[in-house]
């Protein structure tokens, strides 16, 4: 039994389900015929994550896919050292204490990082290319979301030794329960 925890909806993680299920029959398993899966949606309610996950472990699931970024994969780490599980998060890893390392990542945890930040500043850096007389240039980011804050953090400090001023707007999406 897998154990699939999300941040999101099931209804916007389907694309991204539908490539699970099909990399999984690849590798022989079939949903439904030799593996079930036990799905988690939070909604987007990232304070629902920790019970999810303690659920999933409950249900004594063989492994866990922590779908939707750091969220996830923190609550997933926080609820078992023994049950492996697998993340995609934006921020650095080894300093979100998933791994203890990329070389050796150790514990019960793999997964793939996405360094968000370090492309946020990338597309600074073609935006000023493209327009080097912009002196004022907006970031819109979700606080709620964990990579928020090294992104703001590490665009203002390449906004300004170009010359530039970040204006920062925190935006709450609604969510839905």
């Amino acid at each position: 039994m897998i154990g699939y925890l999300g941040l999101g909806s099931a209804a916007a993680s389907a694309q991204t389900l539908a490539v699970f299920r099909q990399s999984l029959a690849e590798a022989g398993y079939v949903e439904g015929r030799n593996v079930a899966i036990e799905y988690r949606f939070a909604e987007g309610q990232y304070d629902r994550l920790p019970a999810m996950a303690a659920e999933l472990v409950r249900r004594e699931v063989a492994v866990i896919v922590a779908s939707g970024g750091t969220g996830p994969a923190l609550a997933a780490k926080a609820a078992t050292a023994t049950i492996p599980m697998v993340f995609g998060v934006t921020n650095d890893p080894v300093a979100l204490g998933l791994v203890v390392s990329f070389a050796r990542p150790g514990g019960n945890a793999t997964g793939i990082n996405f360094p968000l930040a370090e492309v946020a500043v990338k597309e600074l850096g073609l935006l000023h290319e493209v327009v080097p007389a912009a002196r004022r240039i907006g970031l819109l980011v979700n606080p709620n979301n964990s990579p928020s804050a090294a992104v703001t953090k590490d665009v203002t400090a390449a906004a300004s030794a170009l010359g530039i001023e970040i204006g920062v707007v925190r935006f709450h999406p609604k969510t839905r329960r």
